[in-house]
């Protein structure tokens, strides 16, 4: 099921992926939707780098604990992860920004984070601007060459979760909108979007 930003959601979810490109605005999403709907929102970056950009061992193991709770929003991201947290999800949200919206986003943001020596995780900050030419995993040029991959995996989620809800928002007045829209409407004492269901609670969903 393919919804758009206006699209009334058939149930209210208790269990909330994230996906785009790195620079989309995941966290930031994430982070309005905790707001909004009281779930706990955990960042999968924060798991996964541990001091000096080190992965951390246990990173499996805390993403299976987060999946195994009844209530979470967190991304669609890292191959080990995955698989963890789409069997157990009720909705998946597409962030699918242009490739020139995500730049006008990611590159901002990471020139502030360097200039503020701003923490990301674990004590990480971002590397010296230099990096962007010798690093071709450094944030941005990651960003531009996996842009297109996002895609690839939410049909590959598709095909494994046919009855799973994917949102799919285009630009940031899409998010705007479905903030506004469809997610108010499940906020308590909200009146419902036209057309919209009660939302209801659902049977937990099946593994793929």
């Amino acid at each position: 099921m393919l919804l758009g930003p206006s699209d009334p959601l058939p149930v209210r979810p208790r269990r909330i992926l994230l996906t785009g490109c790195s620079g989309s605005g995941k966290s930031t999403l994430g982070r309005a939707l905790e707001a909004r709907l009281g779930l706990p929102y955990t960042e999968l970056d924060g798991l996964f780098h541990g001091p000096d950009w080190v992965p951390r061992p246990e990173f499996a193991a805390d993403v299976a604990a987060v999946a195994a709770g009844e209530e979470w929003i967190t991304e669609y991201g890292y191959s080990v992860a995955r698989p963890l947290v789409l069997p157990r999800a009720e909705l998946l949200v597409w962030l699918d920004l242009p490739r020139p919206a995500v730049m006008r986003q990611i590159v901002p943001r990471t020139v502030v984070r360097r200039l503020r020596r701003q923490e990301l995780w674990n004590g990480n900050v971002e590397p010296p601007f230099r990096s962007f030419l010798t690093d071709p995993d450094h944030i941005v040029r990651w960003a531009w060459r996996t842009h297109a991959e996002t895609a690839v995996r939410v049909g590959q989620a598709r095909e494994r979760r046919p009855e799973l809800p994917v949102v799919r928002l285009r630009s940031r007045r899409d998010v705007q909108r479905w903030l506004v829209g469809p997610v108010a409407a499940l906020t308590p004492g909200a009146a419902p979007v036209s057309g919209a269901a009660h939302p209801v609670e659902r049977s937990e969903p099946e593994s793929a």
